[in-house]
Formats: C-alpha cells, sequence, structure tokens
C-alpha cells in the first residue's frame, strides 16, 4: 500500500472531535478566508466600481491580491520558524483584518487596491500556513484527512463567496462584505490562541527565501498591469515586453541550488518538467478570465450581484467536478483526459466569446442553461487534467529536488494567475472596456478577451502532445 494512503484506523470522526475539531477549524478556516474573500471581491466589485469608479483599474483587484500572495506564501515558512505556529498564524490574521478593513473604508480605488495588497499578504501567509502545520499539530495518519479538508475549503468558498457578497452588492451595502470577514477573523485568532503551541515539534530547516526572484515576479506583472492603463498600443506592447524580459531575467537568475525558486528544467520548453509548468500556466490563464463575467453580466445583461456571482462560480464548480472523477483514472484513460481537456476549453472560450456579447442571450431558460454550461466547460476543461499534472510534476522532478518542486505548483500556479489577470486587463482596456465604457464598451472587451484568451488552451492543445504518449518518453 502507498504511504499516501489513508491508514484503515484513521477517520473523519477522529480528525472533527475534541481537541482536533478546534485545530481543524482554525486550519481550515485560514484557507476558507483567503478562497471565500475571493469570490466576495469577485461578485461585489462592479458595484464596488460603480461606487467610488477606477473601471480601469478592475483587473488590479485580483492583480496586487495574488502578486501579493505570493510574497506571503514565500514568506510563511521563515515566519513559521523565527515564530512558532500561533504568532505566526495571529500575524497572518492580523494583516488580513487590517486589509479586509482598508478595504471597507476605502473612499477610492487607489485606497481599495492598498487594502487588497494587504489582504493578499495575509490571507498568502494564511494559505500556506494552514497546509504547513497540519503536519505540526495532526497525527501522521490523520494528514490525508486534514489534507483533504483543507483542499475542500475552495469548493465551499464558490457557494458561501458569491452568496456573501451578493446579499450586500445587491442592498448596496458592498462595504459590509468586507466588515463581517472582521468576527471570523477574531473567532479564529480566539481558536489559535487556545490550540495552537508556540514551539515547532520538527526541526526547521533554515533556508533564506529568494527575495530577489520574488520581487522580480512582482515587478513582472506589474509592468503589464501599468501598461493596461493606457490607450496607446505601443505602451501596451511595451508593458507586455518589460513584464517578458524580467522573466527571462529571473529564468538567468534562478540557478542557485541553495535558494532556488523553481526546480531544474522549469523554463526549458525542452524538458518534461518544462512543458508540465508552461500547460498549468496556459490552463490558469484561461480560468482568469472569470474575474470580467460579473461586469460583463451586469453591465451587458442587467443581472443583479447575487445572480452574476453564482453563474460566475459555475467555473470553479466545473474544475472541482472533474477534478474529482478524474482522479481515479490512470493510464491511458487519464491521458486522453489530459489531451481532452483543453479542446474542451477551446469550445467554451469561443462560445463565451459569442454569447456574452449578445444582450438578449441570458432572456430565456435555454440561453441561461447554455451559457452555464460554456462557463463550466472551462473548469471543466482544467479539472479533467488538473490531478494527473501535479502528480506528474512531482515525478518530473530530478532526485533530491521533489520536495522544491511540489513547493513550487503554488508559487507556479498564483504567478500566473497574477499574469494572466494582469493580461486580461490590458486587453479589457484595450477593447473598449473603460472608452467607450458602458454596454457597448463591454461587449467590446467581452469578445476580445474571450477571444484572445481562446488561444491559451490552443497552445496547450500542442503541448500536451508532449507529456503524453511516446514524445512523454523522449522528454523524461
Amino acid at each position: 500500500m502507498s504511504s499516501t494512503s489513508t491508514p484503515p484506523n484513521a477517520s473523519w470522526a477522529e480528525l472533527l472531535k475534541g481537541r482536533n475539531a478546534l485545530r481543524s477549524i482554525a486550519l481550515a478556516g485560514g484557507v476558507a478566508l483567503h478562497a471565500i474573500n475571493v469570490y466576495i471581491v469577485t461578485t461585489i466589485l462592479p458595484t464596488v466600481i460603480a461606487d467610488i469608479g477606477g473601471l480601469a483599474f478592475y483587473a488590479w483587484s485580483t492583480t496586487l491580491f495574488v502578486a501579493t500572495s505570493i510574497i506571503g506564501s514565500t514568506l510563511s515558512a521563515r515566519l513559521l520558524e523565527r515564530l512558532g505556529p500561533r504568532r505566526a498564524f495571529l500575524l497572518a490574521l492580523a494583516i488580513f483584518a487590517a486589509g479586509s478593513a482598508l478595504c471597507a473604508a476605502a473612499p477610492s480605488m487607489p485606497v481599495l487596491l492598498a487594502g487588497r495588497s494587504v489582504q493578499g499578504l495575509g490571507g498568502g501567509i494564511l494559505f500556506a500556513l494552514s497546509y504547513a502545520l497540519i503536519r505540526l499539530v495532526f497525527d501522521e495518519r490523520l494528514w490525508p484527512r486534514a489534507m483533504a479538508m483543507v483542499s475542500g475549503m475552495w469548493g465551499l468558498a464558490t457557494l458561501c463567496g458569491p452568496a456573501i457578497g451578493g446579499m450586500f452588492a445587491e442592498g448596496g451595502h458592498w462595504r459590509w462584505a468586507f466588515w463581517t470577514l472582521l468576527p471570523v477573523v477574531g473567532l479564529l485568532a480566539v481558536i489559535v490562541i487556545s490550540q495552537l503551541g508556540n514551539t515547532l515539534t520538527h526541526a526547521a530547516t533554515r533556508t533564506r527565501p529568494p527575495y530577489g526572484l520574488i520581487a522580480c515576479l512582482v515587478l513582472s506583472v506589474l509592468a503589464i498591469s501599468a501598461a493596461s492603463l493606457s490607450s496607446n498600443l505601443l505602451w501596451n506592447l511595451f508593458g507586455i515586453v518589460v513584464g517578458l524580459v524580467i522573466a527571462v531575467v529571473i529564468a538567468r537568475l534562478d540557478r542557485d541550488p541553495e535558494r532556488r525558486l523553481l526546480p531544474t528544467g522549469a523554463y526549458s520548453l525542452g524538458s518534461r518538467l518544462g512543458v508540465l509548468y508552461a500547460v498549468m500556466c496556459l490552463l490558469i490563464a484561461a480560468m482568469t478570465t472569470e474575474i470580467f463575467v460579473p461586469y460583463f453580466l451586469q453591465q451587458i445583461h442587467g443581472l443583479g450581484p447575487l445572480a452574476a456571482g453564482y453563474m460566475t462560480a459555475a467555473m470553479a464548480a466545473g474544475w472541482t467536478l472533474a477534478a474529482l472523477i478524474s482522479a481515479s483514472r490512470t493510464g491511458e484513460a487519464a491521458e486522453r483526459l489530459i489531451r481532452l481537456g483543453p479542446a474542451v476549453i477551446v469550445a467554451a472560450m469561443l462560445a463565451l466569446a459569442l454569447m456574452t456579447a449578445q444582450t438578449h442571450w441570458l432572456t430565456s431558460a435555454i440561453g441561461v442553461g447554455s451559457y452555464c454550461l460554456a462557463l463550466a466547460g472551462v473548469g471543466l476543461g482544467i479539472g479533467l487534467g488538473w490531478p494527473h499534472l501535479l502528480t506528474r510534476v512531482l515525478s518530473a522532478a530530478r532526485p533530491g529536488e521533489e520536495n522544491l518542486a511540489s513547493a513550487s505548483i503554488t508559487t507556479v500556479q498564483l504567478y500566473a494567475t497574477a499574469l494572466a489577470a494582469a493580461l486580461a486587463g490590458l486587453v479589457s482596456n484595450s477593447a473598449g472596456l473603460v472608452d467607450p465604457g458602458g454596454v457597448i464598451g463591454a461587449q467590446h472587451a467581452a469578445m476580445w478577451l474571450f477571444g484572445v484568451f481562446a488561444l491559451a488552451p490552443l497552445l496547450t492543445l500542442l503541448l500536451v502532445r508532449r507529456i503524453t504518449g511516446a514524445k512523454a518518453l523522449a522528454l523524461a
């Protein structure tokens, strides 16, 4: 039996009773707080824009949040080492609460973006700590159950986030969507103080994070985001070039064996690991278009925040459903799913480009059903191959770099999200989201956004051939 399987004597009941129950609430609550906040903001952002302005900065809310999440997740190990579990978790909660309060009180978009940056920093630390502390607070036989529980919080977020955000946005009280997070932070803080110790039970590995490379990641994202504010195509292209040049610099500098950001081969399409990372990034790019869906649905189709939020969540629901179905597939069946996924996404993205821009598409049950199916199709296409891509990343790593490969999955996913959000903002703004704006601007932006981003899964179709079948052996 594999060491990763759940031992017979490990049960959900044991994980969810006594002190383990409170510890489970603390760790799952850290991820839930981070995840639910993502969907709350996605739902309320069109209402926020209508109140305080800043449409040109629409994508920045996600870009900055994810960029600082990268920093937070990377700092988490150092904070755990220096402060201990309890103080590190409390610090993360305090940072997240400060960011939430700043967002709630924001009189303008720049202040809101500052709050989102602080939120992202705290959320990134919480996200990483929640996984890291599993091995410290639970017996080893409970680890698989605890991992599944913490990961499942993203599914919970797709249900709660749109409901919380939509409820307050519908009533015109979007600020309370942020204020309501603070009591949850307080409750988690009380549990952490009473249940988490402040000493590490295992010897810490004292390694210094590659701060310079992390700073370069953030700068590459900000370069593209800054270019999206200009209506001049030359400046747009310049921002993209600068962002890509910085990414190349990162690949050149990431060679220190003691402080590597990504494992060997991660930056080369000539290696199996490099192709796997490229496929993951392109799939994430398609998913990132969801940040604009609530705005399109409200502006073009006149939907309320609650309905728009839940329709948008269909993307995440499709991902979760497909991942659960495909995870048990092995061998040739798994390879077929990896190859099928990008084709499903291409079809779904092109359908969204067509349907979103049609003002009367959602006036019938058939129209609503087909639109939700297309949204779910984007996530479905990702989920079909995602579990198998992650396991292949671990198997493709060089001996001795397995832990680095495992940790790098989060870094790659967050960086791809931030970069794609920046590019989505650039494409949407250039296509008319701000000028001419209104319904016409949103229609043009929707067609261009989904149409351009359909190229990502199209490129994936070419790459997946290199990690499945006979060609995969040549890259191994």
